[in-house]
């Protein structure tokens, strides 16, 4: 019996457009300005020194910078990074630039859920802040209370089979009781390997023939 819930953003609860030709451009047209403004907050000069480190490079704030913008380039889920683009976001925000941007089917399934008692959590290799500002700033306002948790790349790669792992001891239920949705095969493929129940968020895509998870086009087909 299906006790929690665990939901990816990007093409699940969230369109794809709305992450990469919002979020992401903003924080790779904010970010070095934002850097060199905030340079000396402890926190910014804990992510640049992380960023140093993971990359193996100088600690030169404009060294950084440029990794940084490297890593947005070419994707690189890199936990400074998110922390970073996280905080840029959150200016956005709350400057009024953008809110963010949920599927109307996601929201209404998600309350329904809710007031079902299911427990829902959140896992996005976006950080934690990054996922509490999307879901805390949208059209249908701040929907953060729905959600019991999030996990972000912290507890692991969303394509290992350990992080599931994890996560299912973080709720402390066994994997059977835990439903995952995504729109990636891959990190489908990881949760269902621990027992997981999986669902596959085909928007878009036609269905793949064969598949070995659930496929359904938007929320309201998820049947627990």
């Amino acid at each position: 019996m299906i006790k929690a819930i665990v939901t990816d953003i990007e093409g699940t609860t969230s369109s794809l457009t709305f992450v990469k030709e919002v979020l992401f451009p903003y924080a790779y047209q904010h970010l070095a300005h934002f850097v060199r403004s905030h340079a000396q907050d402890p926190e910014i000069q804990a992510l640049l020194r992380a960023t140093a480190e993971q990359a193996d490079i100088s600690t030169d704030t404009e060294v950084v910078i440029v990794q940084l913008l490297n890593w947005i380039e070419s994707d690189t889920k890199a936990t400074p990074l998110k922390a970073l683009q996280g905080l840029i976001w959150e200016a956005g925000y709350q400057q009024g630039d953008f809110t963010g941007h949920i599927y109307p089917d996601a929201v209404a399934s998600l309350k329904a859920w809710h007031r079902q008692g299911l427990n829902l959590y959140i896992y996005s290799s976006g950080s934690i802040h990054a996922q509490q500002l999307l879901f805390g700033h949208t059209e249908y306002g701040n929907l953060n209370s729905l959600f019991a948790g999030y996990f972000d790349t912290q507890i692991g790669a969303k394509r290992e089979l350990e992080s599931y792992q994890r996560i299912a001891q973080k709720i402390d239920l066994p994997p059977q009781d835990i439903a995952f949705l995504s729109d990636i095969k891959e990190e489908l493929d990881a949760a269902a390997s621990v027992g997981f129940k999986t669902f596959w968020l085909k928007r878009t895509e036609p269905f793949a023939p064969h598949a070995a998870h659930s496929q359904v086009s938007d929320f309201t087909a998820i049947v627990m």
